[in-house]
């Protein structure tokens, strides 16, 4: 089975992460970005749902049970190889060129949930499943990029508490503020997700101009600042 793979419901893309719980990794995040220039350049999709083959997990963030042995015998090359082609996906997805909606069929924690808030939309699954930022506790820092990323889609208060206590939401909390669209019993979901993506049908010209404006800053962010940090080594996994 392919980490990622792709299946098209009339002109919507839908994408499935099949890497047990999604942890990123070179292989993972390659995987992913060429899947996303193929539903681009070779199919005729308007609309991108994307969900994971895992019973309970969405995605659980950075693998750090690949990357820490690098770190650990002092590899600097490949850490550093991992974070910008991380914040590759995190651009790409921001700014991909028609609307993206995140089918959270599970837990979305760390990285996880920051690739959540890449979306426009997002659909969560009620009867499973937390979102959450245990970066606090786990004693890895957010790059500004993902702070701006997390900004975009979660209000500042509730980012704030999220980000300093690694508070666990619900999918009701989710909704309650405005984090996600609506909250599914996970045999719902994706029926929800797909009518809501079938249901846009916009132009990839219009749309992709469109982000091309809204997030400029984030984006401005993600190739400034977030290569500064990493080089002078204040970032630290």
């Amino acid at each position: 089975m392919a980490l990622v793979e792709y299946t098209m419901e009339d002109r919507v893309a839908v994408l499935t992460m099949n890497s047990g719980e999604n942890r990123f990794n070179l292989d993972f995040l390659g995987a992913f970005l060429d899947a996303l220039d193929e539903i681009e350049n070779k199919t005729d999709a308007n609309a991108l749902v994307v969900r994971s083959s895992h019973e309970k997990i969405f995605s659980n963030g950075i693998d750090l049970e690949w990357l820490l042995p690098y770190i650990q015998r002092g590899d600097k090359v490949t850490p550093k190889k991992f974070i910008y082609t991380l914040n590759k996906l995190l651009r790409r997805v921001l700014i991909y060129p028609m609307p993206t909606i995140a089918a959270i069929t599970g837990h979305a924690f760390a990285g996880g949930a920051i690739l959540c808030c890449c979306f426009d939309f997002r659909f969560m699954r009620s009867d499973r499943g937390f979102f959450c930022f245990p970066e606090v506790d786990l004693g890895i820092p957010f790059l500004p990029g993902m702070v701006a990323i997390a900004k975009k889609a979660i209000p500042m208060y509730k980012f704030e508490e999220m980000k300093y206590t690694g508070k666990r939401l619900t999918a009701e909390e989710c909704v309650e503020h405005h984090i996600v669209m609506k909250a599914c019993h996970i045999n719902d979901l994706m029926d929800e997700a797909l009518s809501f993506a079938k249901g846009l049908n916009k132009r990839r010209e219009i749309i992709s101009a469109m982000k091309e404006g809204m997030y400029d800053d984030i984006v401005h962010i993600i190739d400034e600042k977030d290569p500064s940090v990493i080089e002078t080594g204040r970032f630290n996994v």
